[in-house]
């Protein structure tokens, strides 16, 4: 894929840089604030953005407004945030805006390479790939309604895979049942949730976040 970065941090901006060449990947630009990323895209758009959050010149949310800013003019680049941090307004904007080509994960989180580079497959492939912590703190900082009260225990353990990007077959592996019994599941959760009737993936991502307000 061809890659651009979007990191302050010098020194992790060159092992990102690395790992990424080590991989076959194309990285076309790596820099170290928002604004030289957007000029970046501007020359020729690339397949997915890894940003972190806090950058400068503020250091307080450039990099996901410049997500934001990526996703509306090039809506067909992929956005992987790479951060320590969940910025609740701006993160709820991007998630819930479209759930294709999405991701957002907590670098403290990130346990293995191989993390990393299955989520940056995932939303170079137009899925979506959520740290179950981003989600978290954004559901416990809504002002809505809880919409998952209707749903039962599994459901709900279906729901946190969903919500990460996993497919169906997936999530029957990591929950240990049949993919049938996943597919029954996910028909419940659209129906407890009110999305029988919307077409396309993003229905997955948004029965955990498309309630989220800004």
């Amino acid at each position: 894929m061809r890659v651009m970065l979007a990191e302050d941090s010098t020194l992790l901006r060159e092992g990102l840089l690395r790992l990424l060449a080590e991989e076959g990947h194309r990285v076309d630009a790596a820099v170290g604030d928002g604004d030289a990323l957007l000029a970046a895209v501007a020359q020729g758009p690339p397949d997915v953005v890894v940003v972190d959050v806090r950058m400068p010149p503020t250091h307080t949310d450039e990099g996901l407004r410049a997500a934001l800013e990526i996703r509306r003019r090039w809506p067909d680049v992929g956005v992987l945030v790479l951060s320590q941090y969940v910025e609740k307004r701006y993160a709820t904007e991007l998630i819930t805006a479209d759930t294709t080509g999405v991701g957002y994960l907590l670098k403290d989180r990130v346990a293995q390479v191989d993390e990393f580079l299955d989520a940056l497959d995932r939303v170079g492939a137009g899925g979506a790939a959520f740290d179950p912590e981003v989600v978290r703190r954004l559901l416990a900082h809504s002002t809505h309604a809880d919409p998952l009260a209707r749903l039962t225990p599994r459901e709900r353990d279906v729901l946190d895979n969903m919500a990460q990007g996993h497919t169906n077959a997936s999530i029957a592996a990591n929950l240990h049942v049949s993919q049938s019994a996943v597919e029954k599941h996910v028909n419940a959760i659209f129906d407890k949730l009110d999305l029988s009737h919307a077409a396309g993936y993003s229905r997955r991502v948004l029965a955990v976040l498309r309630y989220l307000g800004s």
